[in-house]
């Protein structure tokens, strides 16, 4: 007879490292204490990590350098809580620049816009991440990039935007269709239209 343990390790391997999942993932294995109990005994046998409080990770490892276990990145554990939760989320504000490379700061605590219950996440490091609840327009972004440059852009301000933050979304644009992100104009403010469709000439 497999232990609930083995059970477990089985299935994460299957779905490979850099695996993100929490109790509620093997419900089948057993009851709930039991698997949460063989969570927190693979989390203290360094098999799995923990990420915050009900969320383990089979971490990749990196070698070369010998840092051995990696941490999932904010962007990761967030998609992983927003598809657990059937929920919707878009990153706001300095998170949003930070991730199109607009600046280089990671915010402490990184916010979300969601569908879904508001919360934050204490993650093992202290930062955090939080859900904020919002309004239906602002999930409704067919285009991803169109999604957070308008909140990037937002955040820095009408009028803020360098040349340097202009040529370098210019340089993002270059690898999406036009197409792509107009459809996504109805939802933005006038004045990103107006200057994501200039840094298209």
């Amino acid at each position: 007879m497999q232990s609930i343990d083995d059970k477990i390790l089985r299935k994460v391997r299957k779905c490979g490292r850099g695996t993100i999942f929490s109790s509620t993932d093997f419900t089948n294995l057993g009851e709930p204490k039991s698997v949460l109990k063989a969570l927190e005994r693979m989390a203290n046998a360094e098999t799995i990590i923990r990420v915050s409080r009900g969320i383990y990770c089979y971490p990749k490892i990196e070698k070369t350098l010998g840092l051995g276990a990696i941490y999932p990145t904010f962007e990761e554990i967030a998609q992983y809580i927003a598809k657990r939760d059937k929920a919707r989320i878009v990153p706001t504000g300095s998170y949003a620049q930070n991730v199109l490379g607009l600046s280089t700061q990671v915010p402490a605590n990184v916010v979300y816009l969601t569908d879904g219950s508001p919360r934050t996440i204490t993650l093992k490091s202290g930062r955090g991440i939080k859900f904020v609840k919002t309004a239906p327009k602002n999930l409704a972004f067919k285009n991803r990039l169109a999604m957070l440059l308008t909140f990037a852009l937002k955040e820095i301000g009408e009028g803020n935007v360098t040349k340097e933050q202009e040529q370098h979304i210019a340089r993002l644009l270059k690898n999406e269709e036009k197409a792509a992100i107009e459809k996504d104009y109805p939802i933005m403010p006038n004045w990103i239209q107006l200057l994501i469709s200039n840094l298209y000439e």
